[in-house]
C-alpha cells in the first residue's frame, strides 16, 4: 500500500510517499480502508522528534476516517463496509482514573499516529473500541477534520473549563483547528466569544464562525482591548493554545475568579506567570488534552447533527503530504488540511 512516511526526524523534506506492507489486524483490532486523514500540529512535532521512541519508518496521522475492511480475532459487532471515524486516544483512563487511582498508573495515555502507526496511508489498523460510526450525511473529510480538534475543544471548554451560558470566553490562536471549532462550540453554549488571530482575512473568517469580537494581534494590543471591551472586567474563561508568547496577556485578560485552560504551547512552554494576579484575582489555571470516549462522542455528535463543522482549509492527495507539512509549518492554514489516499 502507499503511505506517507519518514524514517528520520527533521523538516518536511523527510516526508515521502513509499510502498509499505498492508497491516494485519491483531486481537481486538480492525483494518480501515482510509478515505481521509487530517493534519494536526502534533504531526509536525512527531516529525521533528519527540522525547520518546516511535515506530520507524513512521506513518503519522491521528485523524482517520474510512471504511472497515477487515476485523481481527475477538472483534464482534463490527461489520465490514461500515463508515467510521477513529477516536485517536488510547488508554485515556490514565487521566480519568489517576485522581483516585494509583499514584503511578500502569499505562500512560497514548495517541494513534504518534505512539502507533497512523492514517496517512491507504490502510491502517486501530482498536475496534475506538470506532464511531459516521452517518451517510457526513463526508469522510469532515469526520476526519473534526476528530482530534473536536474532542480537544469539547473537553477544554465544557469539562475542564466548565463554560456556562452568558459567560465571556477568549480563544487564542483562532486560525487553528481546535480554536475554529471551539469558537462554534462556545457560541452554541451561549457564551460571548472573543478571539485573537493575525491578518484581516483571518479576522473576517473568525467572525464568520461566530466570534463576537476578534482582534488582529498584529494591529492592536489585544490584552488591553479585551479589558476595554468587557468594561474593565475581563473574561471568565481563556482557552489558549499559543503558550509562552502570550501567556502573561492571557492571565491579565481574566476576570476575578476566571479560568485559564491551556491546551498547547506552539510558541514555547516557558510562560511567565504574575503570581500576585493569580491569588489576588483568585484565578484557576487548568490543563486539558484530548478527551475520554464520552467526550469524543459528545463532540462528534455535534458534528453529525450539523451544529458545528470543522473548517477545512484544503483537501490534498496523499502524495502531497510533504506539501501539507510545509503549509502547516509556515502558518498558511486556517482550519485543517485533509489528505486523501
Amino acid at each position: 500500500m502507499k503511505a506517507a512516511i519518514f524514517a528520520e526526524f527533521g523538516g518536511p523534506q523527510v516526508v515521502h510517499l513509499d510502498d509499505v506492507p498492508v497491516p494485519d489486524p491483531g486481537p481486538g483490532d480492525v483494518r480501515i480502508a482510509v478515505r481521509a486523514a487530517a493534519m494536526n500540529h502534533l504531526d509536525l512535532w512527531v516529525r521533528r522528534g519527540l522525547p520518546f521512541e516511535i515506530i520507524m519508518p513512521h506513518i503519522g496521522g491521528s485523524d482517520i476516517s474510512g471504511v472497515v475492511e477487515g476485523v481481527g480475532p475477538g472483534v464482534s459487532g463490527v461489520q465490514p463496509g461500515t463508515r467510521v471515524v477513529v477516536d485517536p486516544s488510547l488508554d485515556y483512563g490514565w487521566y480519568d482514573e489517576a485522581p483516585s487511582g494509583p499514584a503511578l498508573p500502569a499505562k500512560d495515555m497514548r495517541l494513534i499516529g504518534e505512539h502507533t502507526q497512523g492514517g496517512f496511508a491507504e490502510y491502517c489498523v486501530v482498536p475496534a473500541e475506538n470506532l464511531v460510526e459516521v452517518p451517510d450525511s457526513v463526508s469522510f473529510e469532515v469526520a476526519a477534520a473534526a476528530s482530534l480538534v473536536g474532542v480537544t475543544a469539547w473537553r477544554a471548554l465544557m469539562v475542564r473549563g466548565g463554560l456556562m451560558a452568558g459567560e465571556k470566553v477568549l480563544i487564542t490562536g483562532a486560525s487553528g483547528g481546535v480554536s475554529t471549532i471551539a469558537i462554534q462550540m462556545a457560541k452554541l453554549a451561549g457564551a460571548e466569544v472573543f478571539a485573537v488571530t493575525s491578518g484581516q482575512g483571518n479576522v473576517a473568517k473568525a467572525r464568520e464562525l461566530g466570534a463576537d469580537v476578534v482582534y488582529d494581534r498584529d494591529e492592536v494590543e489585544w490584552g488591553r482591548e479585551v479589558f476595554r471591551d468587557t468594561g474593565m472586567r475581563g473574561v471568565d474563561l481563556v482557552l489558549d493554545s499559543v503558550g509562552e508568547a502570550i501567556w502573561p496577556a492571557c492571565i491579565r485578560a481574566l476576570a476575578v475568579g476566571g479560568r485559564l485552560v491551556t491546551i498547547g504551547a506552539t510558541t514555547g512552554a516557558a510562560g511567565s506567570t504574575e503570581i500576585r494576579l493569580v491569588f489576588w484575582r483568585q484565578l484557576s489555571i487548568l490543563g486539558s488534552t484530548m478527551g475520554n470516549p464520552a467526550d469524543y462522542r459528545n463532540a462528534m455528535n455535534l458534528v453529525f447533527q450539523g451544529r458545528v463543522e470543522p473548517v477545512i482549509h484544503s483537501v490534498l492527495p496523499l502524495e502531497d503530504a510533504r506539501k501539507a507539512h510545509e503549509m502547516l509549518e509556515a502558518g498558511e492554514v486556517f482550519g485543517k488540511i485533509v489528505l486523501t489516499p
